[in-house]
C-alpha cells in the first residue's frame, strides 16, 4: 500500500472514531506498529490528525458547545493527567492562596497535595469534599451547579471570586490553540474561569497532549495568561507563545 493511500485510510478511521490507539490502526491495515508510529508522525506535522502517546485524535478545529460528562472525561489519558497533576502539587508553597478551577486533571491534583500551611479555593464540588476530606484549608464558592462536569459556575460565582486575590491558579481546559486561546464549551464556566485567572498572581493550565488545536465556542484566556504544565506538546509553536513544561517521567 501506498504511503497516501495508508495515511488517508488512517485519516478515515481516525475521523470516524474520534480517537483510536496504533495497535487497533495496525490490525485494521495489516501493517506493523512502528509503521503505524511514523504514518501518525507525519500526518501530526501536517495537522492532519492529533498524535498522542500510544495512538491518535480528530482534528476538529471547531468543537462546538459538546462535552463528555466527569466520569468519561477520568478515564481519557489517566496516566499523563496523573504525571501533570502530581508534578504541580510540587509547586504549592507554604502561605498560597490557591485556586483549584473544576475538572479531572485539576481533581487528581488534589491526591497529592500534602502542603497543608496553604489555602484553597474551589469552584468543583467533589473537589472541596477530597480537600475536606484530606484535612485541608478549603473553600468553595456559591452558584449555579453545573451537572456535566460538576463545577459552580453563574455571575454569583463570578462575584465571589472577585473577592479573592490568588496567589497560584489551577486551571483545566477543553482546548488550547495557538489562535483562539483557551476555550471551554460554556459561557459561564469561560467566566469563571477567565475570573479566577484575573484575580491570579500565577495561572497554570494542567492539560494534557490531546487539548491542543482544539477549539471550543468561548476564549477565556489566551495563551500568554498563563503557563502550560502538560505531558507533551505537539508543536514547538506553543513555547513562542507562553511557559511550557513537559512532565516527563
Amino acid at each position: 500500500m501506498l504511503n497516501h493511500d495508508r495515511y488517508q485510510l488512517i485519516q478515515d478511521i481516525i475521523n470516524e472514531r474520534h480517537t483510536v490507539t496504533v495497535a487497533e490502526l495496525a490490525k485494521a491495515l495489516n501493517t506493523s506498529e512502528s509503521t503505524v508510529r511514523r504514518d501518525l508522525t507525519a500526518l501530526d506535522e501536517l495537522g492532519k490528525i492529533r498524535k498522542f502517546f500510544g495512538g491518535a485524535a480528530s482534528v476538529n478545529r471547531h468543537e462546538g458547545f459538546f462535552e463528555d460528562d466527569v466520569r468519561t472525561r477520568e478515564s481519557v489519558m489517566s496516566e499523563e493527567k496523573t504525571r501533570i497533576a502530581r508534578y504541580s502539587a510540587t509547586l504549592i508553597n507554604d502561605n498560597d492562596f490557591v485556586y483549584i478551577d473544576a475538572g479531572t486533571t485539576t481533581s487528581r491534583l488534589i491526591d497529592f497535595i500534602d502542603n497543608k500551611n496553604a489555602t484553597y479555593i474551589t469552584n468543583g464540588i467533589s473537589h472541596g469534599r477530597k480537600l475536606i476530606h484530606k484535612g485541608l484549608n478549603a473553600y468553595i464558592i456559591g452558584g449555579k451547579i453545573k451537572a456535566v462536569t460538576e463545577a459552580i459556575i453563574s455571575a454569583e460565582g463570578v462575584s465571589n471570586l472577585r473577592n479573592f486575590n490568588f496567589s497560584k491558579a489551577f486551571m483545566g481546559t477543553n482546548g488550547i490553540d495557538l489562535a483562539a486561546g483557551y476555550t471551554t464549551p460554556d459561557i459561564e464556566e469561560a467566566m469563571i474561569k477567565e475570573t479566577a485567572i484575573k484575580q491570579s498572581y500565577t495561572s497554570f493550565i494542567l492539560a494534557d497532549n490531546t487539548k491542543f488545536r482544539r477549539v471550543f465556542s468561548v476564549t477565556f484566556a489566551q495563551l500568554v495568561k498563563c503557563c502550560i504544565i502538560t505531558d507533551s506538546v505537539p508543536d514547538n509553536k506553543f513555547k513562542n507563545e507562553t511557559i511550557v513544561k513537559e512532565v516527563i517521567e
